[in-house]
């Protein structure tokens, strides 16, 4: 975390600069690293109420939310950008932020993206613009690098799925998400105008290197509320990919190459362009670390998916529309053999299955309910009875093809 001090009302109030997340494999707003256990993101009311009136049972598979904070844009002499947050303890009392700026970020992305006249050109903005405001970090070290936010945006996403992303050890897809974002809180909306952000727990804090697969669930992906125009673009999304299917597509992944100490990193326009058996292929590859397949990790995985199966089943009348799954596992490496006396290759054994044991330790958590709708929220005129059917169908899929690749292996 990185701090500022600054003054208020004569009282020394410390505010944090926020960095880019530099796990974040999927989605459209940026999502910032507040401090080591604690992300945030641009609020979305209807999510906010969803995280406030969590049943029970769901809360060990989504991660935890730990309220709001107030976020403004930040310009130095230099003209320098970044994005500054207050921290909780000053966000008390009635304060109001409009929420329209995190719908108008998530529409100028894809504007920008697709080459729109009217959206500033993410060229404009330099990566020492956005290092200058981060400390030595990880998230400094890679904007230091040579990948440079300079790169025009199409050529960045397109080279996720390719050779670039792979020579480096690091996702591009949160920088490109983080790169929009401050382009049009910049062009459209004052330096200090407040912009309020949900808190919620950083997922992956404690792996060291954490392989991650964000998979768009369900059969239907636009929300009760959308235009005519949106949802027949997320339908044709839909029809065209393996989410028509499958009930499931793949949004997003990175997975750690112990062979090339090197992340490899897929993107949602990779996922969407899946056959049904890309999509199996895919899903091999996020468990293969390079040298062999993580086959400890399959039965894990299964089992918590099956007890998140028994938990939508039980949710009456929610529909999780547009959400994603992560799937999260370490990618560290095992321990290199090692040349040595008699003894020396019953050791390495032993601290490999020790390893085995500690690395089988996987994460499923669902993500982005900005579109979800239940009997209670914000929707009183759209109301589902009995549980969500396009995410059970996504599940037992995505549970039946981990099994075969399980009796396959």
């Amino acid at each position: 975390m990185v701090v500022r001090g600054s003054m208020d009302t004569g009282d020394a109030v410390v505010d944090v600069q926020l960095e880019p997340f530099l796990h974040q494999v999927g989605g459209h707003l940026s999502v910032m690293k507040y401090d080591e256990h604690t992300i945030c993101k641009p609020l979305i009311s209807q999510e906010q109420k969803f995280y406030e009136s969590l049943p029970l049972a769901m809360k060990q598979f989504t991660p935890q939310y730990k309220g709001t904070i107030t976020v403004r844009l930040q310009k130095d002499s230099l003209g320098h950008l970044s994005l500054v947050a207050n921290p909780p303890q000053e966000n008390g009392g009635s304060f109001k932020v409009s929420t329209e700026s995190a719908v108008a970020i998530w529409q100028s992305i894809q504007q920008t993206t697709g080459g729109s006249s009217g959206a500033r050109p993410l060229a404009q903005w330099q990566h020492a613009q956005l290092a200058h405001s981060l400390t030595e970090s990880p998230a400094t070290a890679l904007l230091r690098s040579e990948f440079h936010l300079n790169t025009q945006v199409s050529s960045l996403v397109e080279d996720a799925e390719g050779c670039q992303a792979e020579r480096r050890s690091f996702n591009p897809w949160g920088l490109h998400c983080h790169q929009a974002h401050l382009t049009r809180l910049c062009a459209e909306y004052p330096e200090n105008k407040r912009h309020r952000f949900l808190l919620l727990e950083n997922v992956v804090s404690q792996y060291k290197h954490p392989c991650i697969l964000d998979l768009k669930m369900g059969t239907r992906q636009h929300g009760d509320d959308a235009s005519e125009e949106k949802k027949a673009r997320h339908m044709r999304k839909c029809a065209q990919s393996t989410s028509a299917c499958l009930g499931v597509r793949i949004c997003g992944m990175q997975v750690y190459q112990t062979d090339k100490k090197q992340f490899l990193c897929k993107d949602k326009y990779y996922g969407r362009k899946l056959s049904v058996e890309g999509f199996r292929q895919a899903l091999y590859q996020f468990l293969h670390d390079g040298t062999r397949l993580r086959t400890e990790l399959l039965e894990p995985i299964q089992q918590q998916l099956r007890a998140l199966l028994s938990v939508i089943k039980s949710q009456s009348s929610y529909r999780f529309y547009s959400s994603s799954l992560l799937i999260i596992y370490d990618g560290q490496e095992l321990p290199e053999r090692t040349s040595g006396g008699p003894h020396a290759q019953e050791a390495l054994q032993a601290a490999h299955g020790s390893s085995q044991g500690e690395l089988a330790k996987v994460d499923i958590r669902m993500i982005d309910f900005a579109h979800t709708t239940y009997k209670g929220s914000w929707n009183e005129h759209t109301t589902h009875d009995g549980p969500d059917p396009g995410y059970i169908f996504g599940l037992e899929n995505l549970i039946q093809i981990l099994q075969d690749i399980q009796e396959g292996e």
